[in-house]
């Protein structure tokens, strides 16, 4: 938005205040007022129940306006009344609760519901929202092996499956996509988002908004498949120090703008329906108070009128934030600042009337919130069918999803290494040795898979699948070390396994659990003695290749070394076994890249491809420039980087003209950048081609390296193709650090580079005049 019109907002808290910052009660009122005024009409196209919301809202006492703005929890094995659903059942029968969360199956649903819609004075149906992130019962890579993909498809595979399970279950509502970008791998939640790159991040958040709700423009959530998506964590959740969830986080305007916003802002151009904000403070203010993020980034900016949802009892949180003092503070500041509902902790329902009456925030705000809530009902079709089908009920993968799973999958697994063709192995192998905690094992579904889920329809074992595939070979298998490391004592009889096999599979790791919410680790190495047993293996002299199942990026240590080939798996998901053996066999041959740096030692972090230069750039020959004495320059696996089971060669990108006015470009005019990629290679494969651009000199300090586009394409054995992208205002600006949050494009030369990774080295040049 222009200048004057974030001041106006800035003018209600009685003059100018920093980025972040906030004001008094009476000025923080008068804020939200000021949002709540210029949000009350929704965009075109939704305004046709605007007439049915206004009438209901002047029907309703401010209990019940309260109510809508409540979510509480569920449990998942208990009906109406039962334990742990008691709090839920007497607000819905009170008329006092806008949605319910982790609610599922149906039967439960509809008894809840018939509560709300039949036993209570207005009738209004309930709002049902779910935790589903890459999977109900289909049960899908995680996130951040879906951006290996480097596909949009593939992340809006899962997104249409996963609506149309969790749709058929009574489920409205997911809290998905989350569109965190991090450069912490020992951050566990890295695990439920795309990696360390915001236009990578924001190509899927966009494609995953659209699948779940379907349509790009004009939400279809009346669909019987769709559901209302939901931005997170709103924002710079990604930046927490030391990658402890939950933690503080420090960022300027222009790297929120420049890093963590363009997800989130793809996210919104594609009409996501809901926006929840993040456990972190920004810059000492805690994102569910920030005014600045919230009203007028989000709502006034960027003209926002869908529904901003707290996190699981983010509103309590400002009070050990050191922010409120209170519950009924804690109530004033999140609701004057912007979140329009809140989850599990209930201070708007307990203070919203004294803060009414005291004025410290205003009918106007809280009928804006409930508007925003209602709107959403109506567009789900609540209003009109607030019922599942309970005879359509979706319990469990059919053929089609666990096809889907599998593709997926293996389109998103990563060939780190392939010394001397290692991989794939040939298909008359006579036998074949498993090994390691997780060739046996069904934990390979990741963070935020449902038990209910994995005890329905299980992961396919590695070793399952590779007995799948080779039915005519003799398999064995050994556990060698258990899933932590600690107990070594099976070592020898592994060892033993892959003494007697032609090859052995070794299958190491991460449990699921050690990735995701409140999973941080100190050391992202393997647990314990996986590295011994590589290092058994290893040293028999039999030919052997290592398959990793993860959460997050891991330091790979000494065996990396000794390794012939290494396939990064990830957390595959149900069909993960299966998908690994058509890897492995080169069934399928794998194009996936990296969506995050892997760095050589925990002591790296923060390591990245998109960071920016220092005043003295690495010199292996000068010992005063910046380095590590002890460890080699760079990571060990870039960003971008991915084998294939053929080779590729790409020129150097061609400029469709070598100069552009900046003029020009903020007027919307491109520059075209065309690619030539070629397989020069024996067999049928995938190359991601990747663009950077590089500014060489401007008013901030631009990143070495910006992706800008990519495309995954399949070529025959000897064939080529062009790819060409599109260079405009949106790559070759940036953010700057004033208070506007002012966008620039400046004159300058910019390095154009194509390739297969970020250390592409071929480049163009091109003039901004």
């Amino acid at each position: 938005m222009s200048g004057v019109r974030r001041r106006s907002v800035l003018a209600a808290f009685g003059g100018t205040v920093a980025a972040g910052a906030v004001a008094g009660s009476a000025g923080a009122a008068q804020a939200a007022e000021t949002q709540a005024a210029a949000a009350a009409a929704p965009k075109p196209g939704r305004n046709r129940y605007e007439r049915e919301i206004s009438a209901l809202v002047r029907k309703m006492t401010v209990e019940e306006k309260l109510g809508q703005l409540q979510q509480l929890p569920w449990s998942w094995d208990t009906g109406p009344g039962g334990g742990g659903t008691e709090a839920a059942t007497a607000a819905a029968r009170k008329g006092q609760l806008g949605s319910v969360l982790s609610i599922y199956g149906g039967k439960a649903n509809n008894a809840l519901q018939k509560i709300a819609v039949e036993e209570t004075r207005l009738g209004i149906p309930l709002l049902y929202g779910f935790d589903v992130i890459h999977g109900l019962w289909t049960t899908f890579p995680i996130p951040l092996a879906q951006a290996a993909s480097f596909d949009p498809k593939v992340a809006a595979t899962d997104a249409e499956v996963s609506a149309k399970e969790a749709r058929s279950n009574g489920i409205h509502w997911t809290f998905a996509p989350m569109m965190d970008v991090t450069h912490e791998p020992r951050w566990g939640r890295i695990a439920e988002g795309n990696g360390e790159d915001p236009y990578l991040t924001a190509a899927l958040a966009k494609a995953k908004v659209i699948a779940y709700q379907g349509t790009a423009k004009g939400r279809d959530l009346k669909a019987k498949d769709r559901l209302a998506a939901c931005a997170k964590h709103y924002v710079a959740y990604g930046g927490a120090e030391g990658g402890r969830d939950y933690n503080t986080v420090v960022v300027s305007e222009s790297q929120l703008r420049n890093y963590y916003l363009p997800p989130f802002k793809a996210a919104i151009d594609a009409d996501c329906a809901t926006v929840m904000a993040s456990f972190n403070t920004i810059n000492g203010v805690p994102a569910h108070g920030n005014s600045h993020t919230l009203n007028e980034i989000l709502k006034d900016e960027w003209d926002f009128d869908g529904l901003v949802v707290s996190d699981w009892t983010g509103i309590q949180e400002l009070i050990p934030h050191g922010f409120a003092a209170d519950g009924a503070d804690a109530a004033r500041l999140g609701l004057n600042a912007g979140v329009d509902m809140e989850m599990t902790s209930t201070h708007l329902v307990t203070n919203g009337k004294k803060l009414l009456r005291s004025g410290q925030i205003s009918e106007r705000r809280l009928d804006d919130a409930v508007r925003r809530v209602l709107r959403l009902k109506y567009e789900l079709g609540l209003f009109e069918n607030p019922y599942v089908d309970e005879a359509a009920v979706i319990g469990e993968p059919t053929p089609e999803t666990r096809k889907a799973a599998r593709e997926t999958a293996a389109r998103s697994m990563v060939l780190l290494k392939n010394d001397k063709k290692a991989l794939p192995l040939a298909p008359t192998t006579k036998s074949i040795a498993v090994v390691g905690p997780f060739g046996d094992s069904a934990d390979l579904l990741g963070a935020w898979a449902f038990p209910f889920a994995a005890k329905k329809a299980p992961a396919i074992s590695v070793l399952a699948g590779v007995k799948a595939a080779v039915p005519d070979a003799t398999v064995t298998y050994a556990l060698g070390v258990d899933a932590d490391g600690k107990d070594t004592s099976k070592i020898p009889a592994a060892v033993a396994a892959a003494k007697a096999a032609d090859v052995t599979v070794v299958v190491v790791g991460e449990a699921s659990a050690l990735s995701g919410e409140a999973a941080a680790r100190a050391d992202i190495s393997l647990p314990g003695g996986q590295e011994q047993l590589i290092a058994a293996i290893a040293a028999t002299g039999k030919p052997f290749v290592v398959v990793l199942v993860n959460g997050r990026p891991l330091t790979v240590g000494d065996w990396i070394g000794s390794a012939p080939a290494v396939l990064e798996a990830w957390h595959g998901g149900t069909e993960a076994g299966n998908a690994v053996a058509d890897v492995l066999f080169g069934k399928v041959n794998p194009g996936g890249k990296l969506p995050v740096t892997f760095p050589r030692s925990v002591g790296q972090i923060p390591i990245y491809y998109n960071h920016e230069s220092t005043g003295r750039p690495y010199d292996p020959n000068n010992k005063y420039t910046s380095k590590y004495l002890d460890l080699p320059n760079g990571p060990e696996f870039a960003f971008g980087h991915g084998l294939s089971y053929t080779t590729f060669e790409t020129g150097a990108p061609k400029l469709g003209r070598d100069s552009i006015s900046a003029r020009a470009l903020r007027s919307g005019d491109t520059v075209e950048v065309s690619v030539t990629v070629t397989n020069t290679g024996t067999r049928d494969g995938d190359e991601v081609v990747q663009l950077y651009v590089h500014d060489r000199f401007a008013s901030i300090v631009q990143p070495v390296r910006k992706l800008r586009g990519f495309r995954r394409v399949t070529l025959a054995a000897g064939k080529s193709t062009t790819v060409r992208f599109p260079l405009g205002a949106d790559d070759l600006g940036f953010w700057t650090n004033s208070e506007d949050g002012k966008f620039v494009v400046e004159p300058g030369d910019i390095d154009v580079y194509a390739g297969t990774s970020s250390d592409a080295t071929a480049k163009a040049a091109l003039k901004i005049t």
